[in-house]
């Protein structure tokens, strides 16, 4: 009997990208690149104009601290189509059977209690403008970097989480 074939996506992460088109044009050259087919974005759009350029993704979205304008950026999320959708300030996603907890994450003791309680595969926050990988038990904990306002260009990056492997990598956008 032949064992059924592994599913594999690629999922690219980012966060904190307010208005920076530039950096957004380079995180979806990247995520092109690396053949991501879904991208989850945790927060901080800032203006609605930056969800267009996902338009080759199926994008899924949490609001942050500063997205104010959340009825123009569902709008835009709407004219997305398809699969896309502003989850608010939480959404519970699930990707080949990974499920994916995704906030904005002001506070970070709100994201390590998520991680704590070892529901999720996946925590993925931003906020912090400073990228972060680590584990809380069976819980990968994600901050993907931000684009404007890092403490380093090193935190300057995006990630792209492999399914099959359950693997993270980063990429920086300065490249």
């Amino acid at each position: 009997m032949l064992a059924a074939a592994s599913l594999r996506m690629k999922i690219g992460l980012l966060s904190d990208t307010h208005d920076n088109v530039e950096a957004t044009e380079r995180a979806t050259e990247i995520f092109r690149e690396e053949g991501v087919e879904v991208v989850v974005h945790c927060g901080d759009f800032v203006a609605p104009l930056l969800v267009q350029y996902f338009d080759t993704f199926e994008l899924h979205g949490v609001l942050g601290n500063n997205d104010g304008d959340a009825r123009n950026l569902q709008a835009a999320f709407d004219a997305l189509g398809g699969e896309s959708e502003l989850h608010g300030r939480f959404a519970d996603l699930e990707f080949d059977g990974l499920s994916f907890a995704v906030l904005h994450g002001e506070h970070k003791a709100e994201v390590e209690a998520i991680a704590a309680g070892e529901t999720y595969d996946f925590v993925c926050y931003g906020h912090h403008h400073t990228r972060d990988l680590s584990e809380e038990g069976r819980t990968t904990v994600i901050n993907p970097g931000a684009h404007v306002l890092t403490p380093s260009e090193d935190d300057r990056t995006v990630a792209i989480i492999d399914t099959l492997s359950e693997s993270v990598r980063f990429r920086s956008v300065l490249e």
